[in-house]
């Protein structure tokens, strides 16, 4: 009788302390543009154990990555995301809209909710052989250009607008010369890849293109992979300032609980480790001092927005990219 109580009390102890870990571990799902697998692979971990050490929970960290369009369509459609980490303001104006994530969610976090900010270069073959340094010379006849569709993806968009701001800033430069230069750029694009990821497979792997228009992070995330000896990186003149917005996705955290979680979360990516794991990602961190010390890998160049461009984020897609935009009118010519 004594051994089958001891054996009851073991299997009791047992269940609850199964049922406390249970309610010590909480999942939270973050759903983020194509190019941002390596950062948060190497972040995650980090705020693990963080999150651990100052709270006493276990999370679980899931991650989804794709074009950053399509993925803000899936949320919207019922992906239960707690947190989005994206690389345009569109995208999460877009779930703004549907009352998924807070009209003011660029106030609450600093920096417009972007806890770091990169630009787009030119990656070109060794040796650089069409002689690529510009703006000026990948419209050029002849010049293949790889990059993501500028309708779907972030990625694509930040190229469209870059090209278009440049000529913007051209003598004599108007919207109808920067209609013609943005035309010469797509005409010089063979096919528009599903996302950034996707455009680098198809430059590095399957060796189409002259040039394949990125972030400047990708640049050292190909050197990973492919090493460094099969590609230049190439800085125009002029190009854009590109920031990656993040929010809390309201309906899903108060419906699991995890508002408190997912605070914390990106609360963390402006911390000092959350800024280092920026610069060593080659995201150029939002923290001063650490962009200082990393300056080596982040050559100066002249930037502009697409608020002191194009108004802000809302005028851009609206004249550019919603159906019947600027790049219909464009890709129906091409």
């Amino acid at each position: 009788m004594f051994q089958v109580i001891r054996q009851l009390l073991v299997a009791l102890a047992a269940f609850l302390f199964a049922g406390l870990a249970l309610a010590q571990s909480v999942s939270l799902l973050n759903v983020s543009y194509d190019v941002a697998r390596d950062f948060y692979k190497d972040y995650n971990p980090m705020f693990q154990k963080h999150w651990k050490a100052v709270a006493g929970e276990t999370i679980e960290l899931k991650q989804s990555h794709a074009g950053s369009s399509k993925q803000v369509r899936a949320v919207a459609d019922g992906l239960d995301a707690d947190v989005v980490t994206m690389n345009q303001a569109s995208d999460v104006d877009f779930l703004a809209e549907k009352g998924l994530v807070a009209k003011d969610y660029a106030r609450k976090f600093p920096n417009n909710a972007s806890p770091y900010t990169s630009t787009m270069v030119f990656i070109v073959r060794k040796g650089n052989p069409k002689a690529l340094r510009d703006w000026s010379d990948v419209v050029k006849p002849g010049i293949q250009v790889v990059l993501p569709h500028p309708k779907n993806t972030g990625n694509g968009r930040y190229t469209y607008l870059a090209a278009w701001g440049y000529a913007l800033r051209q003598p004599g430069g108007n919207d109808r010369t920067a209609q013609d230069f943005v035309s010469r750029l797509l005409k010089n694009a063979p096919l528009f890849a599903a996302g950034g990821r996707d455009a680098t497979t198809t430059f590095m792997q399957r060796k189409i293109g002259d040039v394949l228009i990125s972030f400047e992070s990708e640049a050292e995330l190909i050197a990973r992979e492919f090493g460094k000896g099969e590609f230049e990186v190439v800085y125009p003149s002029l190009s854009i300032l590109t920031e990656f917005p993040v929010a809390i996705v309201d309906k899903v955290v108060d419906k699991k609980g995890t508002r408190k979680q997912a605070q914390a979360y990106l609360d963390y990516l402006w911390s000092a480790a959350g800024q280092e794991n920026a610069a060593q990602n080659y995201l150029r961190p939002r923290d001063a001092e650490i962009l200082r010390r990393y300056a080596a890998q982040f050559p100066a160049i002249r930037t502009f927005t697409v608020d002191e461009v194009f108004g802000g984020w809302a005028k851009a897609s609206s004249t550019h990219f919603k159906d019947g935009g600027s790049f219909d009118q464009i890709y129906q010519q091409k």
